[in-house]
């Protein structure tokens, strides 16, 4: 059995191991596959281990011996599933992996924007504390979260965990999700309609999937109903946010703050508005990058091969 791993290096830059996948097959692990390498790479393949390459159903068409896709990620877009199960194709994703990693980016990028540590250590460094008259100085307004409202789009095992990371923070909590969710006992917490939530929270997070619906759900309408000042922070898929309409915004001061884990095209080219507005906090999609998370990433993805290979498919998205 051949398992062809396409894009290994973000998972496991060295600091992890495939050996217990060697264990299963003949393993040929690359740090990135060109999309134009993909059939080539993979024609030979019974498994098929990977992120971000586009499996189409051209491709897969392509793929003769193909029997299982593992993915190493909760999303699984980049997959035609359904042509995947016309062929006979497992999919599996990895659907809670990360859920407390991301939670506590979602509040690394909220208490950044805050608290401005970054600013302020910054400066201390460059002096300007040395030559300070006063015991203290801002460079920045800084806000305090308690009381604040925080509007979470998306209630699934992410936004659960948001929810009670804000809770800790004495945040009154918005929420949308089309799904009935039992209620949570948290202190101050709302189910609402997604008007509701845009018109008064101080904060908007999303933790949603990628869908038809989801895609640029965060445009210039949904921002015109925001309170003026408000943050807006995505964790969960670029595509999510309309990047020109919330460059605007941040530009002209209707919102006052921005925090990105993800960007509609990842890596983002250099024209992207959203690299040189105000007040607009990114990092390079690092929510999921710790080791702890990426060795439980690793973990599921190898029981998801195996419960496939024992012929009790886990996980399975299509």
């Amino acid at each position: 059995m051949k398992i062809v791993i396409l894009d290994s290096y973000a998972a496991n830059p060295g600091d992890l191991s495939w050996d217990d996948f060697k264990k299963l097959g003949e393993l040929i692990a690359y740090d990135r596959t060109p999309q134009e390498l993909v059939v080539e790479r993979c024609k030979d393949a019974d498994i098929i281990i990977s992120n971000k390459a586009v499996l189409d159903a051209e491709t897969l068409k392509q793929l003769p011996k193909l029997k299982y896709i593992g993915m190493l990620s909760t999303g699984y877009n980049v997959v035609d599933t359904a042509a995947a199960a016309e062929l006979g194709i497992t999919v599996c994703n990895v659907p809670t992996y990360s859920s407390s990693a991301v939670a506590q980016m979602t509040f690394a990028l909220i208490l950044e924007i805050c608290n401005r540590v970054s600013l302020h250590s910054e400066s201390v460094h460059n002096g300007e504390w040395c030559s300070c008259p006063d015991f203290c100085f801002t460079k920045a307004p800084l806000t305090e979260l308690c009381g604040k409202t925080i509007g979470i789009i998306g209630y699934g095992k992410i936004g659960a965990e948001t929810a009670k990371i804000a809770d800790a923070f004495n945040m009154n909590i918005l929420c949308f999700t089309p799904h009935t969710k039992p209620q949570p006992n948290l202190k101050s917490f709302k189910f609402v309609s997604l008007g509701e939530l845009a018109a008064n929270s101080d904060i908007v997070t999303l933790h949603c999937p990628l869908t038809p619906q989801t895609e640029k759900m965060i445009n210039a309408d949904f921002i015109a109903k925001m309170k003026n000042g408000a943050i807006i922070i995505n964790t969960s898929r670029g595509q999510s946010v309309d990047e020109a309409a919330l460059a605007d915004a941040l530009n002209s001061g209707k919102l006052s703050a921005a925090g990105l884990d993800v960007l509609a095209c990842e890596p983002p080219k250099s024209d992207n508005p959203l690299l040189k507005c105000k007040n607009c906090f990114i990092t390079p999609h690092i929510s999921w990058a710790s080791i702890e998370t990426r060795r439980r990433l690793l973990g599921i993805v190898l029981d998801n091969l195996k419960a496939f290979l024992d012929g009790n498919p886990q996980n399975k998205v299509n």
